[in-house]
């Protein structure tokens, strides 16, 4: 199992570069392809929106610098894509390139469209093996955005969620949340190819319960060539659970956090509840998600 497809998030804001840069990382280490897409807003929205009683003043220079300003940042995000690409020696094309014997073959490609971003990044990312998408300052301070939500619930993939900040290293030292649930295993299967190539994996949970099947986790991820280490803990009283599980993902050291997803309200019943919530709000910890 590999990605040999990536999708990149490309907004154009300030969680644009992180996303970017992970994405390429990752086709680089996969040998993969990674699409930068960018969605720019529709004019006609700004009709409904004003036909809602926004009040806004729907003039023709008013278009103009609305367009204008939409094209700025599809440049920006590109030049910023194209940044990327060549810090790791990437070129543009449709088609991963030939394999050259000694080097990993990747390749990348931009893509626009206009339309309602949260939407179509959702519907484009079903046909990638990875979508790739960066948190905001905004959200590393709220937990929560369309375009995260839609494309984790309606995409059916997994997904990579860029911290503002890079750490040098990523996928080399995993942590695996792990409470013996359906969505817990989903998870560990979506992220077999990052879990794979990892130096060190490590299996997380607090409590005495599931025992069993944490066993069995860890000789699944076996019969794939994954060692993983066993970090349960136990239950402390009064210290909630997701504390317990974040502490024992700094003190192992890990570079990447993967956690399953469920719910019928996106962002607010996930696996260990306030666990994502907490990895996501703190902003430094590449978390790899799985509905």
């Amino acid at each position: 199992m590999t990605f040999k497809t990536i999708l990149a998030a490309a907004s154009g804001g300030t969680a644009t570069s992180s996303a970017l840069e992970l994405a390429c990382r990752f086709a680089r280490r996969f040998g993969a392809h990674v699409e930068a897409f960018h969605v720019k807003p529709d004019p006609a929205d700004l009709v409904r929106y004003a036909g809602d009683g926004m009040g806004m003043a729907l003039t023709p220079a008013f278009f103009d610098k609305f367009t204008a300003d939409s094209d700025a940042n599809a440049e920006k995000a590109r030049k910023t894509f194209v940044a990327a690409l060549d810090r790791h020696g990437m070129a543009l094309g449709d088609r991963p390139a030939n394999a050259i014997p000694g080097t990993i073959a990747a390749s990348a490609a931009w893509r626009e469209e206009i339309g309602y971003g949260p939407t179509l990044v959702a519907r484009r990312a079903r046909f990638f093996d990875l979508a790739v998408l960066g948190r905001s300052e905004r959200v590393a301070h709220n937990p929560h955005t369309d375009a995260v939500e839609q494309t984790l619930i309606q995409s059916g993939r997994p997904v990579l969620l860029a911290p503002t900040v890079l750490p040098d290293a990523v996928g080399e030292r995993i942590a695996l949340g792990w409470n013996g649930t359906a969505q817990a295993v989903h998870a560990m299967v979506g992220a077999l190819p990052l879990l794979s190539a990892a130096r060190e994996v490590l299996l997380i949970s607090v409590g005495e319960k599931d025992d069993a099947e944490a066993n069995s986790a860890i000789d699944y991820l076996g019969w794939h060539d994954v060692k993983a280490k066993d970090c349960r803990r136990p239950s402390i009283p009064g210290t909630a659970v997701e504390r317990q599980i974040m502490d024992t993902v700094r003190a192992e050291g890990a570079d990447l956090l993967v956690l399953g997803a469920y719910g019928h309200t996106p962002w607010r019943e996930f696996l260990f509840g306030g666990v994502t919530r907490d990895a996501v709000g703190t902003g430094t910890l590449p978390l790899l998600l799985t509905h």
